[in-house]
């Protein structure tokens, strides 16, 4: 099955009540993990890439690896651009064979953001790409992107309409609480489901996503600090709370940080059980078996059983 783009998943997402999984990648591993959790689950899946990612895999290694998954597998899978920085960005994914990309405006006021995004449609459209765009300030540090809790804002509901109507973007990024990184909540984890529910009100036929969306796995958060890992006070968003959140209308998660946890907690157990080891297969190898567990118990628990090919 080739690539597609994400239309048909986020239908069926809105139609049901359910999210889809959005999986960041970087490596092999990484990859073989999520698309093995997710044939394994019969769910379609979304591999998303950031530009760091790109500089640091390179793009022709990532597009290779990601057509080995695809020509291993039966399940849909959409290849996405995640927080694409520029134009320049998003048009070297759309050539490269991307199906879906994000223009990330939300860094720019309110017309500046319209204006980035519809260049980015009017590229991207009559090349059978979809695009997902971002209004409101997430904070929080992945990748390339930092806003701090100062700077960031919730979605407002009727720019949330504007702008859709304005730029023809295919799915909108809101802010509604969550954050980038690991240390997502000081207190009680809490997203404003009042706006999340007001903006599927203005915008029923748009699919809404959730950025800064992981879980931060408390077993894999205390796997790290025991081997040597310094990550106190690390909280996410709990699974019920993002389980219902497709539920009210979220068609898309992005999960990157509980990949990065279920890599690193693994292969510091393995330096720190066994200080001899130095065959990369071995401790990699486990880390690859732990993306996939996560993924898995995601697609099972999270993106709910609705969510199959």
């Amino acid at each position: 099955m080739p690539l597609v783009t994400t239309t048909n998943m986020f239908e069926k997402s809105m139609k049901e009540g359910f999210a889809i999984g959005a999986f960041n990648i970087n490596n092999m591993e990484i990859i073989q993990g999520i698309v093995d959790a997710a044939s394994e689950n019969n769910s379609p899946v979304i591999l998303q890439v950031s530009s760091s990612a790109i500089k640091y895999a390179r793009m022709p290694y990532l597009l290779k690896m990601v057509e080995a998954a695809v020509e291993t597998t039966n399940i849909p899978i959409a290849l996405h651009l995640d927080h694409g920085p520029d134009f320049e960005t998003c048009k070297e994914c759309i050539d490269a064979g991307f199906t879906s990309v994000m223009i990330d405006g939300s860094k720019y006021n309110f017309e500046e953001n319209v204006e980035l995004t519809k260049e980015v449609v009017g590229y991207a459209h009559p090349r059978g790409v979809v695009v997902e765009a971002e209004l409101g300030k997430l904070a929080g540090i992945e990748d390339d992107v930092n806003v701090s809790a100062e700077d960031s804002m919730y979605t407002d509901p009727n720019q949330a309409k504007e702008f859709v109507e304005r730029t023809g973007c295919d799915s909108l990024a809101i802010a509604i609480g969550t954050s980038h990184g690991a240390y997502k909540f000081k207190g009680e984890a809490k997203l404003r489901f009042d706006i999340l529910e007001e903006i599927k009100k203005k915008i029923p036929n748009t699919p809404i996503v959730l950025h800064g969306a992981s879980t931060v796995i408390p077993e894999l958060v205390e796997m790290c600090n025991k081997y040597g890992g310094e990550i106190p006070g690390a909280k996410g968003v709990p699974n019920d709370i993002l389980k219902e959140a497709g539920r009210l209308g979220v068609s898309k998660i992005n999960v990157d940080t509980d990949l990065r946890l279920a890599m690193t907690a693994n292969i510091r157990k393995v330096f720190g059980e066994k200080p001899s080891e130095f065959d990369p297969r071995k401790y990699l190898g486990v880390a690859r078996d732990s993306v996939k567990d996560v993924v898995s118990y995601k697609i099972a628990n999270v993106f709910c059983s609705n969510n199959k090919a």
